[in-house]
């Protein structure tokens, strides 16, 4: 099965997973997004990568008046539309297809936001290409995902343990790919804000299904990391960890 696909069934599979993950329903970066619609005065916004809906949730609650969920799974569309419909947020619709090839005209969204998604697009630069040729001149694309260390060791065990993990997993990009590929695509301003995120194996492999095989893969990569790795993720006995997660935040020019 091809990566898009193999995506779109994975997370199709384990939609529930997603809605009920403290992970993606909770954290400061949700609140943060609802102040940035307030700040930013949007209007109409684009979650790219909806995911649960999580980020399409605080961004009604911030008084978006019109929110698109996109994602590549229509079972997470499924989910999103339900639960959008019980917390009242009718502003809410959804949307399919790939980041890479966005159904919507050019300058249409005041703000793109995209929460955990980004490292399971097959062309990250294309998928920023579509959010800036969607947005208004102008515009604001918010970032939010797991970044990879700059340290060529503990980037190389971070994606190691991430396509175990999850076989549609392509790459969490670090801070100076994101800032290289944001710049080369017109945007500008870009600010970067970091916090760490703590997880926990088991919830973590039992969220997207892991395969028992790949989780014995995982416990040995895990038991046998260089110190330099264990400290940096702070690998626990029941192998909890914890990585780092970023807010990226840049505007197209006017």
């Amino acid at each position: 099965m091809k990566q898009q696909p193999l995506t779109a069934h994975l997370f199709g599979s384990n939609a529930a997973q997603y809605l009920t993950s403290t992970v993606h329903s909770a954290g400061a970066d949700l609140d943060k997004l609802m102040d940035a619609v307030a700040i930013s005065r949007a209007t109409r916004v684009l979650d790219l990568g909806c995911g649960a809906g999580h980020a399409s949730y605080a961004l009604a609650r911030g008084g978006a008046k019109e929110v698109v969920a996109y994602d590549l799974a229509p079972a997470m569309l499924e989910v999103v539309a339900t639960e959008a419909q019980s917390r009242g947020h009718a502003q809410i619709q959804i949307s399919q297809g790939p980041a890479e090839s966005l159904p919507f005209p050019d300058a249409g969204f005041d703000l793109v936001v995209t929460r955990y998604s980004a490292h399971h697009w097959l062309d990250m630069r294309r998928g920023v290409h579509e959010a800036a040729r969607v947005l208004k001149p102008g515009g604001m694309l918010i970032v939010i995902d797991v970044i990879s260390p700059e340290n060529p060791l503990l980037d190389t065990v971070l994606q190691t343990v991430e396509v175990l993990r999850d076989p549609s997993h392509v790459r969490n990009y670090r801070e100076s790919e994101w800032r290289s590929v944001l710049t080369g695509e017109g945007f500008s301003g870009t600010s970067f804000h970091r916090w760490k995120l703590s997880m926990e194996f088991a919830g973590w492999v039992a969220r997207i299904g892991t395969s028992a095989a790949r989780i014995e893969a995982l416990k040995t990569v895990f038991d046998e990391l260089p110190g330099e790795a264990r400290e940096y993720f702070a690998v626990g006995a029941n192998r909890s960890f914890a990585i780092d997660a970023g807010w990226l935040e840049a505007r197209k020019a006017q």
